[in-house]
């Protein structure tokens, strides 16, 4: 009898068993098929937000990103820096606009939310869809998608094609635009000043070897004297055909031209180009388009400006959040929340100027325009110390560190990395700067991959430094570079090390500089004319300090130890594997 009740419980144990197991696969089942389903029918829907609400008539911003991949590269933004750089912009309170808003903000005076943005991404590329697409659906914004007409049913795969294209519009997040026919260049000249002519993108991979170029609709075209090669009605009737191509082709791909026209290139129709040119282009887009971004560089529309002369500012890959957020307060004039990142390690640091992020073992101090952005470490007062860090930011820029820092005295220690080149400097209260050392570190090595070519703008050799680097110090001003920096004070003598050489040791220094506290310092370069705003990146930040029993006090580090540095090591390695294998295959 014990044994046929032990039977008949085994049973219902197994029972119980089957039905949990069961019913947990279909619950995993229904969990699939919802994401199956969302990922294939996307149930998601752009929300209109309610214009009833808008009031707002002094303008609106536009963005327009070249493109975004999984990890940043020199000419896209990562998709982690679009979502933090988006997130900045929703959080406060920044509503993106359609193009009949701005068509209607211009020819009916109709308002616009508080804070308007124009969101677009050019260059028609597969991974921009990809990666944006989750954002906009998780910020609720619309975006216009730009492509170029000759990639539409071509067989390059790294572009998006036509029925994807009216797919991506049904849930209203994206509207399309273009940013034109074809990427063909004219007029190019190479570095020794030979004349190469017309090349198709195609057929100019490599512009390492080129001086100067044009696009294709923004000039005559010219011979080795830059001669005109055609008539006025040669290239009138040249320029009217590439816009009838374009109308072709995007008529018969889509049902329609796009209404939002970026001309290739930029910040040229109507600003010093052949006014035959000009004007022959003018006619076509005023046909064709309901609006032209003819500019880039500044972000701010007003009401007053054309919806055939509209600007619009392309991020830079090696912006940080904070240095896109300073930059739009710099073109609308209006105050703006820079993101802090971690309160904790914020909270350790008086902000001198600019703004500052901090995030796990990374800390970016961003400056204002033209001025230097800066952080002190509170209670960090101390006569001997020892501050150690990875320099991150670009090469072309300042990055600076202060020990004995007295902000009333006025007076510290400061090494300066500019360039390329090292420097040491101290500053004895109520007298000028003094430099104690100098020293050009070895250089960086770049490839023309690594340039970072706007397509809305002509290159010349000086802008480039293609060529040149072999004999010339300057380095393209996206070049990132990576020291590792140690600067320590004992007494009266500093020394220096930098990528674990000591290159500077037991230097004198002033004894009236004998306490203060360490600061970081971020500052442009004036060798870069586009963009005077600066990140300073320092990751693994260590500053320890002595007592006068030689005891060392750890004041300050971001840099993970223990378990926690062992897991953030493993992620790092995981990611690069993941990036290499998306990046290979």
């Amino acid at each position: 009898m014990g044994k046929k009740q032990n039977t008949a419980l085994n049973v219902r144990r197994k029972n119980r068993g089957k039905i949990i197991k069961v019913t947990a696969q279909i619950l995993i089942l229904g969990v699939v098929a919802i994401m199956l389903a969302n990922a294939i029918f996307d149930f998601r829907a752009y929300k209109e937000p309610d214009k009833s609400a808008w009031r707002q008539e002094q303008g609106f911003i536009a963005l327009s990103y070249f493109g975004v991949g999984r990890t940043g590269t020199s000419k896209l933004v990562s998709k982690s820096q679009l979502d933090a750089q988006l997130k900045a912009l929703h959080d406060q309170g920044y509503v993106t606009i359609s193009q009949q808003d701005i068509i209607d903000y211009y020819a009916e005076g109709k308002k616009l939310p508080d804070k308007a943005l124009y969101l677009s991404f050019e260059d028609g590329r597969n991974d921009s869809a990809l990666f944006a697409q989750p954002l906009l659906e998780k910020y609720n914004y619309k975006a216009t998608f730009l492509s170029y007409a000759n990639k539409m049913g071509n067989s390059e795969r790294k572009f998006l094609q036509p029925k994807d294209m009216l797919k991506m519009t049904r849930m209203g997040f994206w509207e399309l635009g273009t940013n034109g026919n074809r990427l063909t260049y004219i007029n190019i000249f190479d570095k020794e000043g030979r004349y190469i002519g017309v090349k198709d993108e195609s057929e100019l991979t490599s512009k390492a070897s080129v001086e100067y170029y044009n696009h294709y609709l923004m000039d005559f075209i010219r011979d080795e004297n830059m001669i005109p090669l055609e008539n006025r009605v040669e290239m009138e009737e040249r320029v009217r055909a590439d816009y009838e191509v374009m109308n072709k082709v995007y008529t018969e791909a889509l049902g329609y031209v796009p209404g939002t026209y970026m001309i290739m290139h930029a910040n040229a129709l109507g600003s010093g180009m052949n006014q035959l040119v000009a004007n022959a282009n003018t006619d076509q887009i005023q046909q064709l388009f309901g609006m032209n971004f003819n500019r880039e560089g500044n972000a701010f529309n007003t009401k007053d400006s054309d919806l055939y002369n509209l600007t619009r500012v392309q991020p830079a890959p090696y912006w940080s959040t904070n240095h896109l957020v300073m930059k739009l307060r710099k073109d609308q004039g209006q105050p703006m929340q820079f993101v802090r990142g971690d309160k904790r390690q914020a909270d350790k640091w008086e902000l001198l100027g600019g703004a500052a992020e901090f995030q796990d073992n990374r800390m970016v101090v961003t400056s204002p325009p033209s001025q230097a952005g800066g952080v002190y470490l509170k209670g960090s007062e101390a006569s001997d110390v020892t501050v150690s860090a990875k320099a991150l930011g670009n090469v072309v820029g300042r990055q600076s560190v202060y020990v004995r820092y007295d902000r009333m005295k006025g007076s510290y220690l400061r090494l300066l990395l500019e360039n390329n080149n090292v420097a040491v400097e101290q500053k004895i209260a109520g007298q000028p700067p003094e430099t104690l050392f100098t020293y050009s570190l070895p250089k960086v090595g770049w490839g023309e991959e690594d340039l970072q070519f706007d397509k809305a703008s002509v290159y010349t050799k000086e802008q480039t430094q293609s060529g040149a680097r072999d004999d010339e110090n300057d380095y393209p001003v996206n070049i990132g570079g990576s020291r590792v920096l140690e600067i320590s004070v004992d007494g009266n003598s500093l020394s220096l090390s930098v990528d674990q050489q000591l290159i500077l040791d037991q230097q004198p220094v002033h004894a009236s500089i004998g306490a203060g506290g360490v600061a970081f310092e971020s500052q442009f370069h004036e060798q870069n004319e586009k963009d005077d705003i600066y990140d300073a990146i320092f990751e693994d930040v260590r500053i320890l300090s002595k007592s006068s029993d030689r005891d060392q006090k750890l004041l300050f580090t971001n840099k993970p130890t223990g378990f926690t540095g062992m897991v953030t090591s493993v992620q790092r390695t995981v990611n690069r594997a993941v990036n290499w294998a998306v990046e290979t295959f």
